[in-house]
């Protein structure tokens, strides 16, 4: 039988290094609150990806729900979100008492449409969450624009964005702020983490949610809740950080083998990531330097007026099904939407028919660093049929 691979496996530093790093924590005895790896962890982040400040937590999760709650417009109930996402982001939404509102996404990059939201902005909307899916940024200076006009905070969900950059700066430097994972199935991981990339004063506000609204200037100013970073899952985040940038190199040489038995004999249009050969993939961003964090394919083609027409005859299932029996186990991802899901039912209807084709038809591929290229070339002649 042949080996199973799994649409991800976490990039582990050496278990020596990491012992090393951790050895100190016995002389401490220093678990967590703030501990000298979780405090050099934060300044190599901060460093890495050009932000000014990057208080850390336990993870993306409930760094996204600080972020919310600390920036979001008071006596207002709605955010203005895409479906088009992991649970966590709607449910982080969800979960500080507010409702969130779906708006569709773009065909081509599958983030949040900015016109799509802009219709939807109401004396209600607390806020703006729009998110960079599989490593493709969000029409960052369209929603700047918006957050200006309307005066109302954008909180980008960065999730899949670690490292990416645009002109040269840093992903978490666009909106009021951008939150980040750092769970085991991401490019970079703390095992389980998370950040939020924000200026002085907002992190600040938002560090103290991590520690039940302490500050350390007495008691707590605010409702906060107990998400901080521990030392065992700083050293894990120490130690990859050393070698990210030869694991991205790996990852994008994976996206290129893929790439290229994908769109072999095809007229590929790297703008909108039509491939001409029944598929769609990433477009390419001027500018945008990647971290290569996800392989998602979308079935279809070409529409006669050249946009992409998602496959409506089934054929994801039988490509699952083809994998799947060759010991290979893709990811539909994201599939179902979020506002599908039984539990969003009491909010905002969606109408969202791009998001909905796009997660009806869109299958993750096998993508990590230790993935022999190899197994890329079988993976991709499987799904290209």
């Amino acid at each position: 039988m042949d080996k199973r691979i799994n649409v991800t496996r976490p990039s582990m530093p050496p278990l020596d290094e990491y012992i090393e790093e951790i050895r100190g924590i016995w002389d401490s005895a220093m678990l967590t609150n703030f501990g000298p790896l979780e405090q050099k962890l934060r300044k190599e982040l901060e460093e890495f990806l050009d932000v000014e400040a990057l208080p850390l937590f336990v993870n993306g999760h409930q760094a996204l729900m600080a972020a919310v709650r600390t920036l979001a417009l008071e006596g207002r109930k709605s955010v203005i979100t895409t479906p088009f996402t992991f649970a966590s982001t709607t449910e982080a939404i969800a979960g500080v008492g507010l409702k969130p509102v779906f708006a569709d996404v773009d065909p081509v990059t599958y983030t949040l449409d900015p016109a799509k939201v802009e219709a939807l902005i109401s004396e209600d909307t607390a806020a703006i969450v729009p998110v960079h899916v599989y490593g493709t940024l969000c029409d960052v200076e369209a929603f700047e624009r918006i957050s200006l006009k309307y005066n109302i905070p954008v909180i980008y969900d960065a999730a899949h964005c670690f490292g990416v950059r645009k002109n040269g700066r840093g992903v978490g430097n666009f909106g009021n702020a951008s939150i980040f994972s750092f769970h085991a199935t991401k490019a970079f991981n703390t095992v389980e983490g998370g950040a939020v990339a924000a200026p002085a004063d907002i992190a600040e506000k938002i560090k103290a949610y991590t520690n039940y609204g302490f500050t350390g200037s007495g008691d707590p100013e605010i409702i906060g809740t107990n998400a901080k970073m521990n030392e065992f899952s700083a050293a894990m985040g120490i130690c990859n950080l050393r070698y990210i940038v030869g694991v991205t190199k790996r990852r994008a040489a994976i996206c290129e083998k893929y790439t290229g038995v994908l769109t072999f004999g095809a007229s590929f249009d790297p703008a909108t990531g039509i491939s001409g050969n029944g598929f769609k993939l990433l477009p390419y961003q001027d500018g945008v330097l990647k971290n290569y964090a996800y392989f998602p394919v979308v079935f279809g083609d070409a529409g006669n007026d050249g946009s992409f027409a998602p496959d409506r005859t089934g054929r994801i299932e039988e490509t699952v099904k083809k994998l799947q029996d060759a010991n290979i186990f893709p990811r539909r991802y994201f599939y179902p939407l979020t506002s599908d899901f039984p539990s969003m039912k009491e909010f905002s209807p969606a109408a969202t028919p791009v998001a909905k084709a796009l997660s009806d038809n869109v299958l993750c591929l096998p993508l990590y660093a230790d993935l022999d290229l190899e197994d890329a070339e079988k993976i991709a002649k499987i799904v290209k049929g």
